[in-house]
């Protein structure tokens, strides 16, 4: 089994993470873990590129912090993940167009990522990517 796990540091993503954590070590296979840096290329005329290149780095900051921390979780077991960082103003595509490239058996996703909006119901990330998955997609939720 082929999987793909994105990761975007919420807590939702970590509980995605310990799922396919559990399900290789128990299954075996093969997981692939990705966080997609968003790219806001709207808001370039709302503030200034010192203020936009602070933003980005901190998003980058944290995509990386969050995939190290589940690489260790896979490596603790003597699992070695595939990690990838990318940079994508369309999170949902660059997930579904790795796991088109992949050939990913499963996409794992947290109900909703770091943004506030999704409080209360399935992220719009999350339903883009159930929508145009080119297979299952198990989407975790934090207790």
């Amino acid at each position: 089994m082929k999987i793909l796990v994105a990761i975007d540091g919420s807590k939702d993503s970590g509980e995605g993470v310990k799922i396919a954590f559990d399900m290789i070590k128990a299954q075996g296979g093969a997981v692939t873990l990705l966080a997609v840096i968003p790219l806001y290329p709207d808001i370039d005329l709302e503030i200034s590129a010192r203020a936009r290149d602070s933003l980005e780095g901190k998003l980058s900051q944290q995509a990386e912090q969050a995939l190290s921390k589940a690489k260790e979780l896979f490596q603790s077991s003597g699992i070695t993940p595939k990690a990838m960082i990318v940079s994508s103003g369309a999170i949902a595509d660059e997930i579904v167009k790795t796991a088109e490239e992949e050939k990913m058996d499963l996409i794992v996703i947290g109900s909703r990522g770091m943004g506030a909006t999704g409080r209360f119901s399935l992220g719009g990330t999350a339903m883009k990517i159930i929508s145009h998955a080119p297979c299952s997609v198990l989407v975790a939720k934090a207790a």
